[in-house]
């Protein structure tokens, strides 16, 4: 009797225990969801309900009006350049023979071909309301005549070139009138990659064209396209006769110059090229001011550093009592700093200098060997061949 007695208090025991573990299991479960249920929702907050079409389609018509209202801006300050390159005609070689010339006479027009007119067309942008026009230099170098259309259909033909700067390939024109529709600035170095842009020019001579994209990179050099590189790049269709067309912001603000494209083929593939809104207006006010852009020198022929941990510029070559020469720099020295600035790149360290006036004190941190130091020197104007461009080197 009292083993019966205790197995049925055991039983009893035992049904309560499982009773209760049930009861745990089942509690921990709706724990587990209602904290689930709160982290997935944000603390209890309900999830917005999707999209409408009707909501997605207001959406999408605000961005296509504000595209529109960026074009609207900045297009009529967007010119059409047409340049014409006369090509004096070759005479015979007949005419070189002496006894050719004793039967016909020293005259030498009926034998000559004729001249040869070769026209091109590009793009400009207005910068001031008193006709300056910013362009870029192959689209007008060599030209006999220029003439210049603006989108409110007034031609120019008496353009004046203020300035070239083939090593940047910019050039500035003015043409003679007031009021014009001048564009607003933009800065560049404020630009972000992946920001939205309108390219506007007159690609294949259709006037006014926009296009758009963003900022697919910042910073490109060493494309071979310039001698001074530092592109905005972007995938925005760029083509040929959007060349010195304007790069604008979602403001409609001037942040780059459309310069070239990276394509086999040539046309558009979403590889373009502008140069900076901050670059081309101080090479627009040296040409004002100057006649000319100055631009600082060391002196030597750089090499890019490819191996080992070290990044720098390697000094392959020296021009004899150059400011580098003259301050003790040595082949195979390798800048590792410029003015406290890293410097990774031959097109970087160019461009650090190239921003420098004639005169400028600088500070190299130099590697010769496993020794590091410092050498301090004043930069060059940098000088120019007798075709009047830049010798190689920084």
């Amino acid at each position: 009797m009292q083993v019966q007695e205790k197995t049925l208090t055991m039983h009893r025991v035992e049904g309560r225990v499982a009773v209760a573990v049930v009861a745990m299991v089942l509690l921990a479960l709706f724990v587990g969801w209602w904290l689930g249920v709160r982290t997935h929702t944000g603390s209890g907050v309900p999830e917005p309900p999707p999209i409408t079409f009707e909501q997605a389609s207001t959406q999408l018509k605000a961005s296509s009006e504000a595209f529109a209202a960026v074009a609207k801006v900045a297009t009529p300050s967007v010119v059409n350049i047409s340049a014409a390159t006369i090509i004096p005609g070759r005479r015979s070689p007949l005419f070189d023979d002496p006894l050719f010339r004793y039967f016909f006479g020293d005259e030498d027009i009926p034998f000559r071909e004729p001249d040869r007119v070769v026209r091109s067309l590009g793009s400009g942008v207005i910068v001031s309301r008193d006709g300056l026009i910013l362009t870029n230099n192959h689209v007008i170098a060599g030209a006999s005549r220029i003439s210049v259309a603006l989108a409110d259909g007034r031609r120019f033909s008496d353009v004046q070139v203020v300035g070239t700067d083939p090593a940047t390939d910019l050039a500035l024109l003015r043409v003679r009138a007031n009021n014009l529709p001048a564009i607003k600035w933009g800065d560049s170095r404020a630009l972000e990659v992946g920001e939205w842009v309108l390219a506007i020019g007159n690609p294949y001579g259709l006037s006014q064209t926009v296009t758009a994209g963003i900022v697919s990179a910042k910073g490109r050099r060493d494309v071979g396209i310039s001698v001074y590189e530092d592109f905005i790049q972007t995938d925005a269709a760029i083509n040929p006769g959007n060349s010195g067309g304007a790069l604008v912001n979602i403001r409609g603000e001037l942040v780059g110059i459309n310069t070239a494209i990276l394509s086999q083929s040539g046309g558009n593939v979403g590889i373009g090229f502008a140069i900076p809104s901050h670059e081309a207006r101080r090479v627009m006010e040296q040409l004002l001011r100057y006649g000319k852009v100055s631009r600082g020198w060391l002196g030597i022929i750089p090499a890019r550093l490819d191996e080992g941990v070290v990044q720098g510029v390697v000094v392959a070559n020296l021009f004899r009592n150059s400011p580098a020469d003259l301050a003790g720099l040595d082949i195979e020295d390798i800048i590792l700093e410029c003015n406290g600035k890293r410097v990774t790149s031959p097109g970087e360290l160019k461009n650090l200098i190239a921003s420098l006036p004639a005169g400028t004190e600088v500070t190299l941190v130099i590697q010769r060997g496993n020794e590091r130091g410092k050498v301090r020197l004043r930069v060059a104007d940098h000088p120019t061949d007798r075709f009047g461009r830049p010798v190689p080197g920084i």
